[in-house]
């Protein structure tokens, strides 16, 4: 775990949001997987253009935001056919929650 790549992930409001939404992707996005072929676990994922429309703004800084939250290891991304869904990678955000209960 690097903590100073997971804090720079964080500093932004709309990258930390991202994070906060995929805590809870039921609430936060409409049904995930109606594009694909057959049925997938998508293990809680979301569809980058679902989070793209929640967050606004470009899809290239969206794509820029999950990139840096996947390089932190804060994200999770699997690739189902021709779309690309992201989820958070509870390793690593218990593993800073307890730094931050240990060290902070």
């Amino acid at each position: 775990m690097d903590i100073i790549e997971i804090c720079k992930a964080l500093s932004n409001e709309t990258r930390l949001s991202i994070v906060r939404w995929l805590k809870n992707p039921q609430e936060n996005f409409p049904p995930q997987g109606g594009s694909l072929d057959s049925a997938v676990d998508l293990k809680g994922g979301v569809c980058v253009s679902s989070i793209h429309q929640k967050a606004g703004g470009s899809q290239s800084t969206v794509s820029n935001y999950l990139d840096m939250l996947q390089r932190a290891e804060l994200l999770i991304s699997e690739r189902h056919g021709k779309w690309t869904y992201y989820r958070r990678n509870e390793k690593t955000i218990k593993s800073l929650a307890e730094y931050i209960d240990k060290e902070l």
